[in-house]
């Protein structure tokens, strides 16, 4: 096994490890001694995927302590690959694309698993302007009870305000359009109002 291969699969299993131990934020993780022994590599090897995980913000070593998980809800590696890989335009452009494909996906979801009744707790929400373009969004997402859609539209979302566009201020009429499409169980008028939102004039032609 190459030593990249070695690397990946001891960063797979502290992953595991992490998670079948339930280990959160602010745990102290075993020590190399300890973590060579029970996943069975070299603790070289163990000692170079901790030193990757803690460059990622993941995990951090404390002198005299050990190595403990780090809570890294800021979202620092969001912030640390939008400072390092998203520079140009492309990418930023591509940032947008695919979270506006994401969030397209998620209202077909809601669409097929939303109640009236919830929607119209939402839109209640809309109409005193309680919430923000991302907990309006955050909000369908809940109504899809579909995590991973949760986890990749969160960190597309931290990807596009790390890249500072230009702030957009969103009308609230926008998303009662919207709202009342989906109440309507209707796909056409769902797209329609999600690109006027958007400000959408051209999609891929999956749409």
């Amino acid at each position: 096994m190459t030593n990249t291969k070695v690397y990946l699969e001891i960063v797979k299993q502290l992953r595991e490890m992490i998670s079948a131990d339930n280990l959160k934020s602010g745990d102290k993780i075993p020590s190399e001694r300890e973590l060579s022994e029970r996943l069975n590599v070299g603790r070289s090897s163990v000692r170079e995927a901790l030193r990757a995980l803690e460059l990622l913000g993941l995990i951090e070593t404390r002198r005299g302590e050990g190595t403990f998980i780090r809570d890294f809800r800021g979202n620092q590696l969001v912030q640390l690959l939008g400072t390092f890989i998203l520079q140009d335009e492309k990418a930023k452009l591509d940032v947008i694309e695919t979270k506006n494909l994401i969030e397209m996906d998620i209202l077909w979801l809601v669409l097929k698993r939303a109640d009236a009744k919830q929607l119209l707790k939402l839109k209640s929400l809309v109409e005193s302007d309680q919430l923000t373009d991302d907990q309006f969004f955050y909000q369908l997402i809940e109504l899809t009870d579909n995590y991973l859609f949760s986890r990749i539209w969160l960190i597309l979302k931290d990807y596009h305000h790390s890249l500072s566009f230009k702030k957009v201020e969103y009308k609230r009429d926008s998303y009662l359009m919207l709202i009342e499409a989906l109440v309507e169980k209707d796909e056409e008028k769902t797209l329609s109002a999600y690109r006027q939102l958007r400000n959408l004039s051209i999609l891929t032609d999956k749409y």
